[in-house]
């Protein structure tokens, strides 16, 4: 079965890429990983605040160590390099560095660094609330738009970008990224939601991991945009079974994302999904991915109205209570 993928400019020998999480920190499940068939890896993200709290930290402390095997509660920019060379040299897979920042600064000057490093491309992750009620949706489109040219503008590799799906035209602020060079859109980055403590009466940590409900957001914006923008799609949130990832393809997705889903299952989990996605296809006549990408996005779907406004009125209209 011909799985083969192209993301952000690079040649995957199958679509499921072991998203942003702590399993890159350890070079033992970034193996398994890659044992299990992982067609990329993307490295958790080296924060904004890191890189600036961190800029005189001495290499010379970290030097010498089993740098992913380390407990540090903020790393410095030369670990996170030492990170990567190490995951570069140890693995045949294409290793993606993440960097996650709120705002331009000189921080996006380390994308320079890694591109020294050898990393083949670059994912930017821009996480931002807006939670200033008298900021324009114009104002939070700048900004993420911003960000992104001054950190591509250190580099020459490819540069993708995850997004979250909260902007007021979330079409025209992906062509707007294209346009200013991006190289790909990750959809999409769930944003942590705080909770309250009945008990304490205070504002409580809660981090829970997705469920398959959560990809469908995805699925509709990857089958609105394929078709209709070069750069590369990447699905991310909710992918956890085979069916999962199949649905995302056949919506246009150049990869998926697995993240929650290795979490709650181990590293081994994202071999059953490539198995399963290979019977599906093989059940089906097919022998390449290429024939079923993006054969139901809404450019080819016979009622393009399913991704838009008509299903919605037909579904709450003949809802029926049990």
């Amino acid at each position: 079965m011909d799985l083969r993928s192209r993301y952000l400019g690079l040649e995957l020998e199958n679509p499921f890429v072991a998203s942003s999480t702590p399993l890159s920190k350890n070079l033992d499940t970034a193996r398994q990983l890659e044992d299990a068939g992982a067609g990329a890896l993307v490295m958790h993200s080296l924060f904004q605040e890191e890189i600036e709290a961190n800029r005189g930290a001495d290499i010379g402390n970290i030097a010498g160590g089993d740098i992913l095997g380390g407990t540090h509660t903020m790393a410095s920019r030369e670990e996170y390099l030492a990170q990567f060379r190490q995951l570069r040299a140890a693995l045949d897979i294409p290793v993606i560095p993440s960097l996650n920042g709120s705002s331009a600064g000189d921080w996006v000057d380390f994308a320079a660094e890694l591109e020294a490093a050898g990393a083949p491309a670059l994912e930017l992750n821009v996480y931002y609330v807006a939670a200033d009620i008298t900021e324009s949706a114009a104002s939070v489109e700048r900004r993420v738009l911003d960000i992104f040219t001054a950190l591509a503008g250190r580099v020459d590799i490819p540069v993708g970008i995850k997004l979250s799906p909260y902007f007021s035209s979330l079409g025209k602020m992906v062509t707007a990224l294209e346009a200013s060079g991006a190289a790909g859109v990750a959809l999409f980055n769930r944003f942590y939601q705080p909770n309250i403590d009945l008990e304490s009466l205070s504002i409580s940590d809660s981090l829970e991991l997705s469920t398959s409900g959560d990809s469908l957001l995805a699925m509709r914006w990857i089958a609105i945009l394929h078709g209709r923008v070069q750069l590369s799609l990447a699905a991310t949130g909710g992918i956890h079974f085979a069916e999962d990832a199949l649905k995302m393809l056949l919506c246009g997705a150049d990869v998926t994302y697995l993240g929650s889903t290795l979490l709650a299952n181990g590293p081994g989990h994202l071999r059953r999904i490539r198995d399963n996605t290979v019977k599906w296809l093989g059940k089906r006549g097919f022998d390449s991915l290429t024939q079923i990408r993006g054969s139901l996005s809404q450019s080819n779907c016979d009622d393009p109205g399913a991704f838009a406004r008509g299903h919605y009125l037909r579904m709450l209209s003949g809802y029926r209570m049990k």
